[in-house]
């Protein structure tokens, strides 16, 4: 039995699970979520928390067990406290606004990135070299995050780029010169 599938999803207070057919949909005072579930799978939906099982014991069904529980466990916590991942910009002239719905970069190209942000993800910047990226969905927070970063990626030599808050980056050293 998976040791992560196996673990019973703990329902936080004012949120609401259904199950319909195939699939889950999570509402809760940040919004709504739904994930579809495979065949093999089984979900029960008792009092204050969800369990996962599997019908069977095959292989397919043994790697999708911990998954679904994840996936499930993410919903919960994503329309009751949402998720958060911040960016840092190091270089010299490199800054963020965002407007509307739209995140302006400028990150030492000859040109601006205006980058739209998907529905259900908002983005703050506290000062014009930090991003807060906010939504419910882990998965959109994570891939937006991921897009803004592949924008400019942090180099090893100087360390300008976009990077996670609190990620380190390897530094490499430069040329020796010469003789």
């Amino acid at each position: 039995m998976s040791r992560i599938g196996k673990l019973p999803v703990k329902i936080a207070k004012g949120v609401k699970v259904e199950l319909k057919d195939d699939l889950v949909i999570v509402n809760g005072p940040k919004g709504q979520l739904e994930q579809k579930i495979t065949g093999d799978i089984a979900v029960e939906i008792e009092q204050d928390e969800v369990k996962v099982t599997r019908k069977n014991d095959d292989r397919k069904s043994r790697e999708l067990h911990g998954l679904y529980r994840v996936l499930i466990s993410n919903m919960v916590t994503g329309v009751s406290e949402g998720f958060v991942k911040k960016l840092e910009l190091s270089g010299v002239g490199y800054k963020a606004e965002v407007k509307k719905d739209m995140l302006i970069l400028s990150l030492g190209y000859s040109h601006q990135i205006y980058f739209k942000l998907p529905e259900g993800i908002k983005a703050e910047t506290p000062s014009v070299t930090n991003i807060s990226i906010s939504g419910i969905s882990k998965e959109l927070v994570g891939q937006v995050s991921a897009k803004i970063k592949s924008f400019r990626k942090p180099e090893p030599y100087q360390g300008k780029g976009v990077r996670y808050e609190g990620e380190y980056i390897r530094r490499k050293e430069g040329k020796a010169a010469g003789k």
